[in-house]
């Protein structure tokens, strides 16, 4: 099956190409009202559909922003996209979504058909530090804008914006050693993603607070979703490390390692305590809820939206990285 061009229509009715142009765009004043009756019901009658890509192109506007996310596991990733693509469809803006899979060369491919779709912006929350570096400068250079949320880069000057996740992964911490608890494992996240560095070293720096010695045992990397999170828990309960709390890189992870602590009937939080960063109401819908540091995530969306139509209005404003505040929820998980 292939679309239907005005070429098709033209033949159709033995009329040339421009006078069949000229009617699909409503020209009333070279086209005669009898042609244009007759070419507006064969296109509909053949299903012609306008090439809006094509329209744009020759106006040097696409209107179609591209949206990168490293995963679906958790509820951020939707809830982002909910919000950005209704600000942005909001502003006459089309929305291409892409998943990189936490993969750099699927998130290459991904950027290489953002490009093919000649999108006038990328929103993109990155899977590697340094992996494709080269491809976001190719994109810069040639004056198309990328703002980095949630995941953000150190190692290129683009518009981003984050959760203060150092200075909550702290507290989280400090927050389970004044529960009592100081033999904390932490289950991180990809390495190579800016949010694991900061979280395990709030992490750390709670532990180095309390004179509480590091030990690289109890820091564990485990992916982001229920079943890494459980299997996780169920490997460290094979090794036999002692542990009485839980600090997890997002909530499905927690989730998981939850799940594994229930089935071999350890008791929360009395036994082993259990939090999380990235919560959403999905903390809340559990026994015991979990205590879980909350995104701003549609604020995220909002700042998002606004620095990349910011940027394509004049690509030369100077970059700005916002850092939102998160919240500590306290539920069941963590204290008797």
């Amino acid at each position: 099956m292939r679309y239907i061009t005005i070429k098709d229509i033209a033949t159709a009715l033995g009329l040339s190409k421009s006078t069949v142009s000229r009617a699909l765009n409503g020209d009333s004043k070279n086209v005669s009202k009898e042609t244009l009756q007759k070419i507006v019901e064969m296109a509909n009658k053949m299903g012609y559909r306008r090439n809006e890509l094509a329209v744009n192109l020759r106006l040097r506007s696409t209107r179609i922003i591209g949206i990168m996310i490293p995963e679906m596991t958790t509820t951020f990733s939707m809830s982002f996209i909910t919000a950005a693509q209704s600000l942005l469809h909001q502003q006459g803006y089309r929305v291409i979504l892409a998943l990189s899979d936490e993969n750099p060369e699927t998130e290459r491919v991904n950027l290489a058909m953002f490009d093919n779709a000649r999108v006038e912006g990328i929103l993109i929350s990155a899977c590697h530090n340094t992996a494709n570096l080269d491809v976001y400068r190719s994109f810069l250079d040639r004056h198309i804008p990328m703002v980095f949320f949630d995941r953000t880069i150190s190692g290129i000057s683009v518009p981003g914006v984050k959760s203060n996740d150092y200075t909550q992964s702290f507290f989280m911490v400090e927050h389970l050693i004044r529960s009592g608890k100081k033999q904390i494992l932490h289950l991180t996240g990809p390495r190579h993603i800016q949010n694991t560095i900061d979280r395990k070293k709030g992490y750390r720096d709670a532990l180095a607070k309390f004179h509480i010695p590091y030990d690289s045992r109890y820091a564990i990397e485990s992916g982001i979703s229920v079943d890494d999170g459980a299997n996780a828990i169920e490997k460290v309960l094979n090794l036999g490390i002692p542990f009485n709390a839980v600090f997890c890189f997002t909530e499905t992870q927690a989730l998981g390692a939850k799940r594994t602590l229930q089935e071999h009937n350890i008791v929360i939080p009395e036994e082993v305590a259990i939090c999380c960063m990235s919560g959403t109401a999905l903390s809340t819908l559990v026994h015991p809820p979990l205590t879980a540091v909350e995104q701003q995530v549609d604020e995220m969306a909002t700042i998002a939206v606004r620095l990349i139509l910011e940027k394509i209005n004049d690509f030369s404003i100077p970059n700005q990285t916002i850092t939102l505040q998160s919240n500590i929820i306290i539920r069941k998980s963590t204290v008797e």
